[in-house]
């Protein structure tokens, strides 16, 4: 599972200071990560931790990170997504799977979710690949989900930021046309920002057009995970 990554959280406390840290781990569980930052936040600790990585504060990984909760609970959750993470992995092994604090950041590019040039329909790639997790999505309902939109820099940052939004929208009419409650989803497009590729290269901006998925608890799954369930 070469695309599933463990980005584990670390604290260290002494008499004065406290230190936070992230390591990305690979085939480990992290059952006992969220019990380990039970005493902080988790708010706070997202926030710290976003601005570490330098990276996400306004996509999946930002989403992600601040809905931390921490203590035993948050092992409980961060156990469930441990095996949601896997089954995503299996169902779609081009994804790029990361487990990050008690959530799931996944990424589908071009390769999984593809949209012809200027437009925000599916194409049948896309539909195909979506329909895979749709079984996954199912499986795990107590969770909520927010989709970024993201484009290359080809054309003006207003134009991007609206087709972003329009292939974000897109990505979840289609998964609750398939059954999934449309609750679950909220959307945001964020057009040019964020690029994980250089936008001077076609492969790099095929690179930046990609959908991003941060999966976290919902209130049931937390509430669940409080009394132990």
């Amino acid at each position: 599972m070469k695309n599933f990554k463990i980005i584990a959280l670390a604290l260290v406390f002494t008499t004065a200071t406290l230190f936070t840290g992230c390591e990305a781990v690979k085939n480990t569980n992290n059952t006992q990560r969220g019990a380990g930052i039970g005493a902080v936040g988790g708010a706070i600790i997202g926030g710290i931790l976003g601005n570490n990585l330098g990276k996400g504060g306004n996509g999946a990984l930002g989403a992600v990170l601040g809905g931390v909760i921490g203590g035993a609970a948050g092992g409980v959750i961060g156990n469930k997504m441990d095996k949601q993470a896997r089954e995503i992995t299996t169902a779609i092994p081009g994804a790029d799977v990361e487990r990050v604090g008690e959530g799931i950041k996944l990424v589908l590019n071009e390769n999984a979710v593809r949209f012809d040039t200027n437009k925000s329909t599916l194409t049948a790639t896309a539909k195909a690949n979506l329909d895979k997790l749709v079984p996954v999505f199912k499986d795990y309902a107590d969770t909520n989900i927010v989709i970024y939109g993201y484009t290359d820099i080809t054309g003006s940052a207003d134009y991007n930021l609206k087709l972003s939004t329009e292939r974000a929208a897109a990505v979840r009419n289609y998964l609750s046309s398939k059954g999934l409650v449309s609750t679950r989803f909220n959307i945001t497009g964020l057009g040019i920002a964020d690029p994980i590729a250089s936008n001077e290269t076609p492969e790099g901006r095929k690179q930046n057009r990609r959908v991003e998925f941060a999966i976290t608890a919902n209130t049931k799954m937390i509430e669940d995970a409080q009394k132990g369930q």
